[in-house]
C-alpha cells in the first residue's frame, strides 16, 4: 500500500491538471493545485527551498549552492541551461571515471532552462521551467517547476506543461513541454532505478571546474588531473567529426540506448564505449517494424544517412517516430546535420 499511494496522488493530480490546462494556457497564470497534496511529493514554489538569493530570476546562488556546465548539453528546442549543484554541509560527491559521480543523501541538482532576449525578442528573455533531481537514500526524485510569467516564482506542476513560444531566431512557434514527473524518471531509468545523466567527470572536466569542486574539497577519492576524462563538445567544430558524433548520441540517446536503459532489448547501444558496430546500429535490424522505421532496414547504413533509420527518426516530430521521443517539438538541424554527415564518412 505505501507504493500504491504515491501513484494514485500523482495520477488524481494529473487528471485534475488536464482539465484546467486550457484555462491556465489561455489565462498564463499558476492556479494553486491540492496543496496538501502537493507537499507530499515537493515543496510546492521553488524559493521554498531556498537555492538563490536576491530577485529569484537572477538565479544568485547561495553557500553551498555550485554553478556548473558540461561538455555536450541535451538538446531541448534550443533552450539554453544554468545548472547548480546543492551539496548539503559536511558531506561529499564520490568521483568516479565512467558513471555519474556519487552523490551523498540530500544532494539537489538544479537545471534551469531558459530563452534569451535574442531568441524571443528584445525584453522578453525568460526562464520556462526548472528541474529538480533530489537524492533520496539510494535514489532521485524528479521534480519539475514552471515559472510564472512575471518570472517571480516557479511552481511544481507534476503533470508537466505545455508552453506556447515564438522562436524570433528561428522564424518558428513552438509548443515547449515541461516533462511530467514520471518522464523525468523514464529518461533517467537504469534497471528499473533512477540514476543521473550529466554530472560525470568526462562531462565536468571542463574550464577548471573538476579543479574548483576537488580545492573545495566537495569531491572525494579523485585520482591525478592527468586521469580525468573528457567527452567531447560536439559543437565544437575543430573536434574529429566521430568523436563529435559520438557524443551527440550519448548525450542525446544513450540515456535510454545503452546496456542497462529502459530500451536495453533493443540491443542499440548509442554510449560512447560501445564499439562493436551492431552494437552501434551498423547494419543493425530493429527489433520491431512498423511507423518508426520508415519502411527503411537498418538503423545506420554506413555512406547512407538517407536509409538509416537513426537518421530518419532524428529528422521527424511525429510522436509516433521522432527520437528521442520527448523533450523537443522542433528537429535540431544541427544535429542532424552532425550525424548525415558522419554516416557519411562511415565505410561499408
Amino acid at each position: 500500500m505505501k507504493y500504491l499511494l504515491p501513484f494514485l496522488l500523482i495520477v488524481s493530480l494529473s487528471c485534475s491538471h488536464k482539465e484546467s490546462k486550457k484555462e491556465v494556457a489561455v489565462e498564463k497564470s499558476w492556479q494553486m493545485p491540492d496543496t496538501a497534496a502537493y507537499l507530499a511529493v515537493g515543496k510546492i514554489k521553488l524559493s521554498d527551498y531556498g537555492f538563490f538569493e536576491g530577485h529569484l530570476a537572477d538565479l544568485s546562488p547561495v553557500h553551498r549552492v555550485f554553478p556548473y556546465d558540461i561538455n555536450s548539453p541535451l538538446f531541448s528546442d534550443y533552450a539554453l541551461k544554468k545548472r547548480f549543484i546543492y551539496l548539503p554541509e559536511g558531506e561529499q560527491i564520490t568521483y568516479n571515471s565512467t558513471d555519474p559521480f556519487d552523490f551523498p543523501e540530500g544532494s539537489v541538482l538544479i537545471k534551469n532552462f531558459y530563452f534569451s532576449d535574442e531568441q524571443l525578442g528584445a525584453g522578453k528573455g525568460k526562464i520556462i521551467e526548472t528541474r529538480l533531481l533530489i537524492k533520496t537514500q539510494d535514489t532521485w526524485k524528479s521534480l519539475p517547476y514552471v515559472w510564472n510569467e512575471e518570472q517571480t516564482e516557479a511552481y511544481l506542476e507534476v503533470p508537466g506543461r505545455t508552453v506556447p513560444l515564438t522562436l524570433l531566431s528561428l522564424n518558428k512557434k513552438i509548443l515547449y513541454s515541461v516533462p511530467t514527473m514520471m518522464q523525468c524518471k523514464s529518461c533517467h531509468d537504469s534497471n528499473g532505478k533512477m540514476v543521473l545523466i550529466g554530472p560525470s567527470a568526462r562531462q565536468l572536466n571542463k574550464a577548471g571546474q573538476l579543479e574548483k569542486l576537488v580545492a573545495m574539497n566537495w569531491i572525494k577519492n579523485v585520482p591525478a588531473p592527468s586521469e580525468w576524462p573528457t567527452l567531447t563538445d560536439y559543437t565544437d567544430n575543430s573536434e574529429p567529426l566521430h568523436l563529435r558524433a559520438r557524443a551527440y548520441l550519448e548525450i542525446n540517446c544513450a540515456h535510454c540506448h545503452n546496456a542497462n536503459g529502459p530500451t536495453k532489448n533493443s540491443g542499440l547501444d548509442l554510449t560512447t564505449t560501445a564499439q562493436a558496430p551492431l552494437a552501434m546500429g551498423i547494419f543493425k535490424a530493429p527489433i520491431a517494424a512498423g511507423k518508426g522505421t520508415g519502411g527503411l532496414l537498418y538503423d545506420i547504413v554506413p555512406g547512407h544517412p538517407d536509409q538509416s533509420i537513426l537518421l530518419y527518426r532524428m529528422q521527424s516530430v511525429d510522436p509516433a517516430i521522432m527520437m528521442p521521443e520527448i523533450g523537443k517539438s522542433i528537429v535540431h538541424k544541427e544535429g542532424v546535420k552532425l550525424i548525415a554527415d558522419w554516416i557519411s564518412t562511415l565505410e561499408k
